[in-house]
């Protein structure tokens, strides 16, 4: 990585021109800064279209695409740039399958992530795309795929319309999901019609981060598998500092992506990395999967609170082990309590919390302080518990 440094002067400045030792080990690369949706926005509008960001003569040839953001991403090169390849493969798809590609190929790289990968691995790709659901219905009565891959709810849209048009896509019997939950229901669902469905974790700019595997029967193991040449971080809401293991926190991660690396690039995802390797023999890294968002970014009395004032504060009291700001309503006005545990034998003084927590925010809040261990491990710094439906 440090190599591709002085070809791209933007990621240099950004990271502060580390030395090549700072990408030699988890210890040092957690000393470089995160990269957050915002700054790339920020990076690319001042130098569009990629903020310098993208190796020029790697992206002869190639693919640009548009997410909302808006953020620019560049394909990268060779066959499967996304990594899409071991998440398809994982979920039971093999050279010479068909396979009925429903993401959308307009604007975003979403279809191209999957329809890429899924060419690689030998395959032929219908290229579906999203809506005209009829006529999908048609198409793959003819072709017969194999497999899926799409959002989780919209093959039981085509599943629901060939029933009711009396056409048969029982030769549909795996699907590799993306792009929203598979709710167990609907998981159990396709395992009814004798479809082995499993998801993969992806983002437009950094491809398939993760993936589900199967059992010997299909069915899904937990966890997901962190793809190869990927390095994943948890870390706190926030900050830019790794979490232990097992507790939930934003992912975060470093891509040896030739054409586009980028270096702990904050996916605004929840997830934890899980202990051990995975059941079905991969001895890679395993995270929970998606587990929310970690932007918590909250108005209150009309003013933004950030996770990172919370992170700010932590850091002034080595007293402070966790906090976790809940905003509430009083009567009819927003209200903050900031839940403090205490680090080991220590004695919080909440007086002094409660005036940092308005010099920091600018607002007054309640402090309590809570057992240690009692704050929910799901990544939360700030917590909206107000009802907008009362």
């Amino acid at each position: 990585m440090a190599d591709k440094l002085p070809r791209l002067p933007a990621l240099a400045n950004w990271l502060g021109h580390p030395e090549p030792q700072a990408f030699d080990s988890r210890e040092h690369l957690a000393t470089l800064p995160v990269m957050r949706k915002a700054d790339l926005v920020d990076m690319q509008s001042k130098a569009p279209p990629f903020g310098g960001l993208a190796d020029p003569e790697a992206l002869r040839g190639n693919r640009v695409f548009l997410s909302p953001g808006p953020v620019w991403e560049p394909q990268g090169q060779g066959a499967d740039p996304w990594q899409s390849a071991r998440a398809l493969h994982a979920a039971g798809f093999r050279a010479g399958d068909i396979v009925h590609n429903a993401f959308s190929y307009h604007l975003t790289p979403g279809a191209f992530i999957l329809d890429e990968g899924a060419r690689a691995l030998g395959c032929l790709v219908f290229p579906a795309g999203t809506g005209n659901t009829e006529q999908q219905v048609e198409a793959a009565a003819t072709l017969k795929p194999a497999g899926y891959t799409g959002t989780p709810d919209y093959l039981k849209v085509i599943l629901e319309k060939a029933d009711a048009m009396q056409r048969d896509l029982s030769s549909i019997t795996r699907a590799l999901v993306s792009g929203g939950a598979l709710f167990p229901a609907l998981r159990t669902y396709y395992t009814d019609r004798g479809i082995a469905t499993l998801q993969c974790y992806a983002t437009a700019d950094i491809g398939v981060i993760a993936y589900e595997t199967a059992d010997e029967t299909g069915s899904a193991l937990p966890g997901m598998l962190v793809n190869e040449n990927l390095i994943v971080e948890i870390v706190r809401p926030g900050t830019d500092d790794p979490v232990p293991d097992g507790e939930v926190g934003e992912v975060v991660v470093t891509t040896l992506n030739a054409s586009y690396p980028l270096v702990r690039f904050g996916t605004g995802d929840l997830s934890k990395i899980l202990p051990g390797p995975s059941p079905c023999g991969r001895t890679g890294q395993r995270i929970a999967g998606w587990m929310g968002r970690a932007d918590q970014r909250t108005k209150v009395k009309g003013m933004f609170v950030d996770p990172k004032q919370i992170a700010a504060l932590v850091a002034e009291f080595p007293q402070i082990a966790k906090a976790r700001l809940v905003v509430s309503r009083q009567g009819d006005a927003d209200a903050m309590r900031l839940q403090i545990e205490p680090a080991p034998a220590a004695e919080p003084d909440a007086q002094a919390i409660a005036a940092a927590l308005a010099s920091h925010t600018k607002m007054k809040g309640e402090v309590e302080i809570v057992a240690a261990g009692s704050l929910p491990n799901d990544g939360k710094v700030i917590a909206d518990e107000r009802d907008y439906d009362a």
